[in-house]
């Protein structure tokens, strides 16, 4: 498979990924939807059922959908990241590029879904929060452990499922998604994912919504490194474990 495809594959996976994704948090906080004050709950099933759509839409390239995989599986050991695509710098660099511009297209096809919803919203925390996480609390530290955390069980358990989804690999991978939302989501939003949330970032800066006020660069880092060492140290430890089991045994 030629690096193009992975490529365009990647793109509209996270694509389709953010849309839904960022479309849940819109349809909740902005004024006026008809799912307006929808609460956690929707928007944590609205994310995993956005995960379900972007695997199916990027199954040629193995579904990544986020940088934070890429590297668990870079650092896993793993040969190839989907079948004939082997492990190396241009195929990562491919992955990565994919997921951040498929990641910053699906938020620019939400803002023009909710067009009319962000023009009468006035509440700028409103309106970046469709695009990016924020925390619920704000300090650096435990915002990034937070996120560690969260993102470590999100490539374990991907790695720990048989790697690339595939056949039900979907459904338990949206699944996951919808419990780390509710079980860890609460501190930070969940980014769990660094495309997700600096692509739509970027869309907030650069797009013409009204009265949208900071993008809040000065917590952007957070939900790129907080996923980033949890993502590696999920690869790593789904490396490990089968090892330690096995001398164990």
């Amino acid at each position: 498979m030629s690096l193009g495809i992975v490529f365009l594959s990647e793109v509209f996976g996270t694509a389709m990924l953010t849309l839904l994704g960022c479309g849940v948090v819109a349809n909740v906080a902005l004024r006026g939807t008809k799912g307006n004050s929808g609460g956690f709950l929707m928007v944590t099933w609205g994310w995993g059922v956005a995960v379900f759509a972007g695997v199916f839409v990027a199954a040629k390239s193995g579904a990544h959908l986020n940088p934070a995989v890429t590297l668990g599986l870079l650092v896993n050991g793993k040969a190839e990241y989907a079948p004939d695509v082997p492990v190396d710098f241009a195929s990562t660099l491919t992955y990565f590029g994919g997921e951040m511009l498929g990641a910053f297209l699906g938020a620019v096809v939400c803002w023009l879904a909710y067009k009319q919803h962000f023009d009468v919203e006035e509440e700028v925390a409103s309106k970046l929060a469709v695009f990016s996480t924020g925390p619920a609390i704000r300090n650096s530290t435990w915002n990034l452990v937070t996120e560690i955390i969260g993102t470590f069980v999100l490539v374990f358990v991907i790695l720990t499922l048989g790697g690339t989804p595939s056949g039900l690999g979907p459904l338990a991978v949206a699944l996951l998604v919808v419990g780390i939302g509710v079980s860890l989501g609460g501190p930070t939003g969940y980014a769990i994912n660094p495309a997700r949330d600096l692509g739509p970032r970027i869309a907030h800066a650069l797009l013409p919504i009204r009265g949208k006020g900071s993008s809040d660069w000065g917590y952007s880092w957070i939900p790129v490194v907080g996923p980033l060492v949890g993502g590696a140290l999920g690869g790593l430890v789904a490396k490990l474990v089968p090892i330690i089991i096995t001398a164990a045994a």
